[in-house]
């Protein structure tokens, strides 16, 4: 397989700062510009594992491309160009503190909270007698803090945002009402390839007094999809749904002992094991995208991608 990305050190034109994330390195170019690497990380638990997937980058970054075109009439967003498979340059926006998770579906950790007698999450109140992966009659929003690296996320509620100053009430419902559109029109689209959009997060943020939809939309990082053919069936019996989502590799580790608790070491990833995950990756991608996905040049990557932004920056 090619080679995975896992660190960037690149000194672009015009370059103020860089800001290494869980997936995603991101760099100032002048406090006007930022170029957003999507690397071959991958982490799960807020943990960065060990190896990198190779092309979950350029898929990640295509599919994030692809939707932030598909979803300009609903609200602004940040990209500007994408001079590299890895690479999206965008508006410089401050970003809200919060994390805008919406979900369709009662499953993942709200399913285990719930599991465990959870019946209010972020404010939102739950009915009783729901069931694993069961939709909700409407999508409910269930934000959470941004953490830093290092740093588990916070569910929060509409109030605590407001009462700690995160958002202004105006900017909150913006912030709601946009979730939503994004959210129908998301699930819109995966109807269309034979998915549900089960639930995802969207991040926003504010470029000269308007809010921007920044980030990633609708990868497998971000959300959650289940195949819709034999969902109903599968509900109705209580077996587990056939989804395509990073949730596999959560799976994976929780079987093997880790879910990111002081004391617990990931465990091996094997080249098979590396591989199976990057061949999700794919499968995912020509599901949402209704594409073939054609694998870059991954001989060096970083040399590739420093040239191509380079290029970008100084045209």
């Amino acid at each position: 397989m090619s080679n995975a990305l896992t660190k960037t050190d690149f000194i672009f034109p015009g370059q103020k700062s860089v800001y290494h994330g869980k997936v995603r390195d991101v760099y100032n170019i002048n406090d006007e510009k930022l170029v957003m690497v999507a690397s071959d990380r991958i982490s799960a638990f807020d943990v960065i594992l060990p190896e990198g997937i190779p092309y979950k980058g350029q898929m990640l970054n295509q599919i994030a491309a692809k939707f932030l075109d598909a979803t300009t009439d609903i609200c602004p967003n940040w990209k500007l160009a994408t001079p590299d498979p890895m690479v999206t340059v965008g508006v410089m926006c401050q970003g809200f503190p919060v994390e805008m998770i919406v979900r369709g579906y009662l499953c993942g950790s709200a399913w285990r909270a719930y599991k465990s007698g959870v019946r209010e999450i972020c404010g939102v109140k739950l009915p009783e007698g729901m069931r694993e992966n069961q939709k909700f009659e409407e999508p409910i929003i269930t934000p959470t803090t941004k953490g830093e690296i290092g740093t588990h996320d916070e569910d929060i509620s509409k109030e605590e945002i407001l009462a700690k100053g995160l958002a202004t009430k105006e900017e909150y419902e913006t912030l709601e009402k946009y979730t939503l559109a994004l959210f129908k029109r998301g699930t819109e689209i995966a109807e269309k390839r034979g998915l549900i959009l089960v639930d995802t997060k969207y991040e926003f943020g504010k470029h000269d007094g308007k809010i921007y939809l920044m980030d990633e939309i609708h990868t497998p990082d971000s959300s959650r999809y289940f195949y819709k053919d034999g969902y109903q069936e599968r509900f109705e019996k209580g077996e587990a749904q056939k989804q395509l989502s990073k949730e596999f590799v959560r799976e994976w580790l929780m079987e093997n002992n880790f879910q990111g608790k002081a004391g617990q070491v990931v465990p091996e990833m094997t080249p098979e094991i590396v591989k199976s995950i990057s061949d999700r990756y794919i499968e995912l991608f020509e599901h949402i995208t209704g594409e073939k996905f054609v694998k870059a040049d991954g001989e060096d990557l970083a040399k590739r991608i420093e040239k191509n932004v380079t290029e970008y920056l100084t045209k």
